[in-house]
């Protein structure tokens, strides 16, 4: 990790940069498979599973015997925790589905919102150099409290055709609808335009790679939504002398092993501390079997310290990291003054795998600053919000002659005239 000490404002924005989200390769590469898949459906579907995963497959459909299989294959211990997972993140999302509540504005006059699921969504579950089957718990669990009908999900097969065991499981556990044997730029095409075999969906869920990232982008050319923007992952910790500097460690550890793209911050409040925690992140790396790729993501990364905590908190704001953890003794402070972040873990014993595997939060979350602008995945994501109003004869009594004398005001006189002939209707009169 590169050191930085009180770095100077105006140097935040070189100093906090990210990796670029797609180079104009990727660009390339990413409307040109959208251009084959839109024209050529299934059969560019083939010829990108094999360009990409190494393998010719007949059908990308997963069977109802391969689900059969998946089963057997998944340890019982790993069930259960997945069924706690599950428990957990249920119980969350549940909390979240809201009332209908009736307002009345003004006498006569009755408005309401009401939430109603997007009808088809797509799920897309990054399995290459992990398969990300906590992602299906995050994504098709909203799907399924929200009521969403068809829930479709892809994932990349290995270079057996095969798909891993866990991801199979999970998704039955939670309802899915539909499971394909697609990965990448493929995937996200196939969800946007549809083809023989992959249904067309009205809004696409899920992480990625930078290509993954750039195809979700493109389906919005296409009338599709998606969850957010999202690039590689990224964690902030900010720390003072009262912090473990082990767990610290570990947690950095833990999000630098994503990928080589991943970003981790630590934000010092104590120089005596990042020396431990620099010895700490020495110990730990070597440990990892994934320890060539964590040392990528550390060279992309930094230590800062910085020796108040105003600034140390604008600095985070302006950074708005997808995770952030606070281990400081005075955590209210940095608590109550976040403002931009994707989701926030508190204190020495909140890790951040918590978030990604069980506590119940999801852990579907913006990145790349985006935490400035977009929220993580919540049951709100797989719905929509449809407001309804109701006016009775005193009502358009009331409100009418507003409504008349604004609709004049801006000479849009067919919006006067529908309000005029019900007010005249109800005083017995005729134009």
């Amino acid at each position: 990790m590169k050191k930085i000490d009180n770095p100077d404002r105006k140097n935040w924005k070189s100093l906090l940069q990210r990796t670029m989200l797609a180079t104009d390769e990727i660009t390339e590469t990413v409307n040109a498979i959208f251009g084959e898949v839109r024209d050529t459906g299934d059969r560019a579907l083939k010829k990108y599973t094999h360009k990409f995963d190494g393998i010719a497959l007949g059908s990308f459909k997963v069977t109802a015997a391969e689900l059969d299989h998946a089963t057997n294959f998944v340890a019982d211990d790993l069930k259960k925790a997945i069924d706690i997972a599950r428990a957990n993140i249920e119980k969350f999302h549940r909390a979240q589905q809201t009332k209908k509540t009736v307002v009345q504005t003004m006498e006569g006059v009755e408005c309401w919102q009401e939430k109603r699921p997007i009808q088809k969504v797509g799920l897309y579950v990054p399995g290459g150099t992990a398969p990300l089957f906590s992602t299906v718990l995050m994504l098709a669990i909203p799907a399924q409290i929200a009521g969403c009908q068809e829930v479709i999900l892809c994932t990349p097969p290995n270079d057996e055709g095969k798909v891993h065991p866990a991801i199979l499981y999970t998704a039955r556990l939670c309802g899915v609808t539909k499971i394909f044997k697609l990965g990448g730029v493929q995937a996200i095409a196939a969800l946007t335009f549809g083809t023989e075999t992959v249904p067309a969906v009205y809004k696409i869920f899920g992480p990625g790679n930078q290509f993954v990232t750039k195809a979700k982008q493109e389906a919005i050319k296409y009338g599709i939504a998606i969850d957010m923007p999202a690039g590689p992952s990224e964690l902030l910790v900010v720390a003072d002398d009262s912090a473990n500097a082990a767990y610290v460690a570990s947690d950095l550890l833990s999000q630098a092993e994503h990928g080589p793209d991943s970003q981790v911050i630590l934000v010092g409040r104590s120089k005596q501390l990042l020396v431990q925690i620099e010895v700490e992140l020495e110990k730990q790396i070597e440990q990892l079997p994934r320890k060539a790729i964590a040392k990528q993501a550390m060279a992309n990364s930094k230590m800062i310290f910085v020796d108040n905590d105003d600034t140390a908190i604008d600095l985070i704001n302006y950074y708005a990291p997808e995770h952030y953890i606070v281990c400081t003794r005075n955590a209210a402070v940095y608590i109550e003054r976040v403002h931009n972040a994707g989701s926030v873990f508190i204190g020495n014993f909140t890790p951040e795998s918590a978030g990604d595997y069980a506590s119940g939060t999801n852990h579907t979350l913006p990145t790349h600053g985006f935490a400035r602008q977009y929220s993580g995945v919540n049951l709100d994501s797989f719905q929509k919000s449809i407001t309804f109003q109701k006016i009775s004869e005193i009502g358009i009594q009331n409100l009418g002659p507003v409504v008349q004398q604004m609709a004049a005001e801006e000479q849009l006189w067919a919006h006067k005239n529908a309000v005029t002939l019900r007010l005249n209707d109800l005083n017995g009169k005729t134009l």
